[in-house]
């Protein structure tokens, strides 16, 4: 079954991470890509990636007419999606012990969601 951690970020996070120092910081990278790294030779990896800062993002509304396209940020909290792993494993628990060795994870930064099967449903 596939699972999407996801992994979040937020104004506590900024500031915790600005008082690590800098072998900590390395070594909070080289756990994001050690856990990559291990999941791909398993097998269970289908993508990782970090995402940009949500002041770069863009929103689109299609309601009208025309698209109108809007700058971000958009989400009123202060939450926000920093990164994900999208992981194809046995159960949800091993979606949780994989969510567990996220370094993010140590703030009660990430989020594990199953994938909806969709390849049953009508088209």
């Amino acid at each position: 079954m596939k699972y999407l951690i996801l992994v979040l970020s937020n104004p506590h996070f900024t500031e915790r991470w600005e008082g690590l120092t800098d072998q900590q910081r390395e070594d909070f990278g080289r756990g994001h890509f050690a856990l990559s790294a291990d999941l791909a030779a398993s097998g269970e990896l289908l993508a990782s990636e970090g995402l940009a800062d949500p002041v770069r993002a863009k929103r689109v509304d299609t309601a009208g007419a025309r698209p109108v396209v809007s700058d971000g940020p958009f989400a009123e909290a202060k939450e926000h999606l920093a990164g994900f792993y999208l992981v194809d494993c046995d159960s949800e628990e091993r979606a949780l012990e994989i969510a567990a060795r996220v370094p993010d994870a140590v703030w009660g930064l990430a989020e594990v969601r199953p994938v909806l099967d969709m390849s049953s449903w009508d088209t």
